[in-house]
């Protein structure tokens, strides 16, 4: 999933679209990319996940011993068109020569750095490269990983950002914060910015991160998780409208994916396989 989406992003960039999220088919038609459905296909996957060094071993699925490799054999096929199956990495590096691009979220935001970075080095292996990584940490803790082409300058970043607005220590308490978005300096100056937000609306308990939330005017224990989460992505938007120029930024919102940590929610998945 995540790999498609960088797919579709990467043509997306490639074909100048924007709001559209449209391109030129054959006889002239426009093709949305994002209405289409999941296909089968033989020639998948079109590059060896193994081959990628730096992928993290939690995305490795070969090397944690899934035996099959079937699940990479589906491509995204829109409904109006068809999608290029080579995207030339020389070419996205020629015309993203001197550009900076950041995905900036949770841990899909992460897969999908990785998908882009790997699927780059793969494509171009004796290209030099610089990588930049902390120790990988499923915490709120900001953290920024860095994948540098040299030859072109371009850079290729992942910002770990949860919540995309505030949470800071007052006293011995945690708030969140809906109405602030201060820790920006690192979004800025960005040529494309791709942002996601962690599932933190829906979690509780000891996996509940903060202890206070806070609007423009109160502080709680708690609120409606959903007003919560309407409101922090209206501060997040309020930023990106008031600092982002879109002649020169290009910003995206990847929405909220299912989450699957526990196989016995999805009927007799526990007897066979999905696919």
């Amino acid at each position: 999933m995540a790999s498609a989406f960088v797919v579709l992003l990467v043509l997306q960039l490639l074909q100048q679209v924007n709001a559209k999220h449209s391109y030129e088919a054959e006889g002239g038609s426009r093709c949305d990319l994002y209405e289409g459905r999941w296909v089968f296909d033989d020639l998948h996957p079109l590059y060896d996940s193994t081959h990628c060094p730096f992928i993290e071993n939690i995305f490795n699925c070969q090397k944690n011993g899934r035996p099959d490799k079937l699940y990479q054999q589906y491509r995204w096929q829109p409904s109006a068109g068809n999608l290029p199956r080579y995207l030339s990495a020389e070419d996205f590096l020629q015309r993203f020569k001197d550009k900076r691009i950041m995905f900036i979220g949770d841990s899909l935001s992460l897969n999908q750095w990785q998908s882009l970075t790997c699927m780059l080095h793969t494509a171009m292996p004796h290209s030099e490269f610089t990588i930049e990584m902390p120790p990988l940490k499923y915490t709120t803790e900001r953290t920024l990983s860095t994948f540098t082409f040299p030859q072109y300058n371009v850079s290729v970043m992942f910002a770990r950002n949860v919540f995309l607005v505030d949470i800071e220590k007052e006293g011995s308490w945690q708030v969140l914060k809906l109405n602030s978005v201060k820790d920006t300096k690192v979004w800025e100056g960005m040529d494309v910015l791709i942002f996601n937000t962690w599932h933190w609306f829906v979690h509780t308990g000891n996996i509940q991160p903060w202890d206070f939330i806070q609007d423009a005017e109160n502080t709680y224990r708690d609120m409606n998780r959903y007003v919560a989460f309407e409101q922090a992505l209206e501060t997040w938007a309020r930023w990106v409208d008031e600092n982002m120029d879109p002649s020169t930024t290009k910003v995206f919102f990847q929405g909220i994916s299912p989450t699957h940590f526990n196989f016995s929610a999805h009927a007799s998945a526990r007897m066979r396989g999905f696919f």
